[in-house]
């Protein structure tokens, strides 16, 4: 389940990396040098985007984290209920019988 929610957040943050590539086209495909400002030497509206796209990147690891994390729990499990360990009365994460 881990990991599904991993894959899920990280599809969200992909489209939304699209999107926003899509946004960056489409507002600066006309624009030249002549619109840049004079006083900060960045193209105007800039810094909205940027945020956009660090949250999006930083939603896109953790999600590719939180799949990693899933399923090599979900392997751990899986190899321990193999070996005959998991679920033993030895074992402090199995549940009462």
């Amino acid at each position: 389940m881990r990991a599904l929610c991993g894959a899920i957040i990280t599809a969200g943050a992909l489209i939304g990396l699209g999107l926003t590539a899509l946004a960056y086209g489409i507002r600066y495909q006309s624009f030249g040098p002549e619109l840049i400002n004079q006083s900060s030497h960045q193209m105007y509206g800039i810094p909205s985007l940027v945020l956009i796209l660090v949250v999006l990147i930083g939603g896109t690891v953790t999600g590719i984290g939180i799949a990693f994390l899933g399923l090599m729990y979900h392997h751990e499990r899986r190899y321990m209920e193999q070996r005959g360990t998991f679920g033993s009365p030895s074992d402090p994460a199995a549940p009462p019988m």
